[in-house]
């Protein structure tokens, strides 16, 4: 008899067991895995198995564990035909089950609290920031981080912060849509200066306050100078959508001051987006293989080509049914193709995603009739996805960062200079003009109003790296702080006297 690789005395393959030969077995904690009534076989009887053990008989190690742990792959594949499509599929119904969760929260929270501050006047875009923060680690994490980790565990973020940025792209497509510059022409030099005043003075404060953040509150690899240029440009952002609503609100949409007002705040946003778009090129430097130069000059190219080519063309087709005043589907879709694409050009770029929309939104034509079609077409969606943005805004910001008194002195320092540079700048710029003080005190108040446009700001500079955690939740309290004051001080400066028509 042939000594096999098992150790035991084997026979070929093709005799045949003497009879009253002595059979021994397998281990006895192994025969019960063996099926009754048939011989002991491998459980895998493959070529290289038969082959390694000519014998009839199987190695006793190929006994002592179940076909599902030694192969899973193999047995699965045997008895279902399709090893990881079940798999695939349950983990799809997992992360879904908990976004669709998420929403809801969302949703439920941020009307619930913005319908509250909307009882108290204050406009109702506050009490969504405000809940947004509220289910973050300042509030829910802190006093429930088991309930937090459940609901917003760290590998599904990634889920919401793509929709929330969808969100976003549309909300800056219809910012650009209905911004009307033309508006600055025809409020002569009262708008020029206030909007220069508005853009050009909280920039030098606080650009001149982060000479003295950058040590503490900034990133090491981030240069001064670039913190200086993005810290003074969150500083000069306006919160156009806001703006509009608290003018509607107070009855200020057809006076001198909401007029100006209004066109204060699109020429304020046009050149802080553009600040903004300079330094996230700065920030991120080379994209790819392109050196800064190109990346430099491929946005200003495309900027050219937005204005030059893509503006006249879309001048020619008729929008809107005159009619009805409303667009059809595939107008609709054509605009929001052209949105999301030139949203992909400049974040391909190197600039973000919403500088593309928000250029997308402004070489639109000067029509209010497609400003509303685009409006009642999108505000739906609007409304569903950018409450996730302001989800996401507040895990991402956390008040017990600033767990000691100083910290607290550097936000209020924050806040007392971004009002300084808001309403100071604007409100001496407008009394220069000719507006009574009054006015020009009520232009300053709107004016400082942030809100929503200084959290795509900050986002913008938290994504690129430029400032810390630490600084952007100052920021978020500050944005919190300029827009909540706002109405109150409208109230007290008796919006009635204002009323006066142009």
């Amino acid at each position: 008899m042939s000594s096999s690789g098992c150790g035991r005395a084997c026979r070929p393959a093709s005799s045949t067991p003497r009879p009253g030969r002595r059979r021994s077995g397998p281990a006895p904690q192994a025969r019960r895995f063996a099926p009754r009534g048939r011989p002991r076989r491998a459980w895998l009887g493959s070529a290289r198995t038969r082959h390694r053990y000519p014998c009839r008989r199987t190695p006793h190690h190929l006994y002592t564990t179940r076909p599902s742990a030694r192969r899973p792959r193999e047995t699965c594949a045997a008895r279902l035909d399709a090893t990881a499509r079940p798999a695939v599929a349950c983990a799809a119904v997992t992360h879904l089950s908990l976004l669709l969760a998420q929403i809801v929260v969302v949703l439920l929270l941020t009307r619930a609290v913005g319908s509250l501050f909307a009882g108290i006047r204050q406009p109702r875009v506050v009490g969504e920031m405000t809940a947004g923060i509220l289910l973050g680690p300042s509030l829910l994490g802190f006093i429930a981080p088991t309930l937090s980790a459940s609901l917003f565990p760290a590998d599904s973020l990634a889920y919401l912060s793509s929709l929330s940025q969808i969100g976003l792209i549309l909300f800056m497509f219809l910012i650009g849509a209905e911004l009307d510059i033309g508006e600055l022409r025809r409020r002569g030099r009262t708008a020029v200066f206030a909007s220069t005043a508005g853009v050009a003075v909280p920039f030098f404060l606080g650009a001149t306050l982060a000479v003295f953040l950058h040590h503490d509150l900034s990133r090491d690899d981030v240069p001064l100078p670039h913190f200086a240029l993005f810290f003074g440009t969150a500083m000069s952002v306006t919160a156009f959508p806001v703006l509009a609503r608290i003018l509607a609100e107070s009855n200020l949409a057809g006076t001198r001051v909401g007029t100006v007002a209004i066109a204060c705040a699109a020429v304020d946003d046009v050149f802080a987006w553009s600040l903004l778009a300079g330094v996230v090129l700065l920030v991120r430097g080379p994209q790819g293989n392109l050196p800064l130069g190109l990346t430099l000059a491929g946005s200003a190219v495309f900027v050219l080509l937005m204005i030059a080519v893509v503006r006249p063309l879309l001048a020619r087709p008729k929008w809107v049914d005159g009619d009805r005043g409303a667009l059809t589907r595939d107008r609709l879709a054509t605009l929001l193709l052209m949105a999301f694409a030139s949203a992909w050009v400049t974040e391909r770029l190197g600039l973000h995603s919403v500088f593309g929309a928000f250029l997308m939104g402004c070489v639109l034509p000067r029509d209010r009739r497609l400003a509303r079609a685009l409006e009642e077409g999108l505000g739906g969606a609007v409304i569903l996805l950018l409450p996730l943005f302001f989800a996401e805004t507040g895990l991402r910001t956390s008040v017990r960062l600033l767990n000691d008194v100083s910290m607290w002195l550097v936000c209020l320092v924050i806040i007392l200079t971004a009002v300084a540079g808001k309403f100071g700048g604007a409100t001496l710029a407008s009394r220069l003009t000719g507006l009574t003080w009054r006015e020009a005190a009520s232009l300053g108040v709107l004016m400082n109003t942030r809100g929503l446009m200084e959290l795509v700001v900050l986002h913008v500079g938290l994504d690129v790296r430029v400032i810390t955690p630490t600084l952007f939740s100052m920021m978020v309290i500050m944005a919190l702080v300029t827009t909540f004051m706002t109405t109150p001080i409208l109230g007290w400066l008796d919006p009635g006297r204002l009323r006066r028509s142009y």
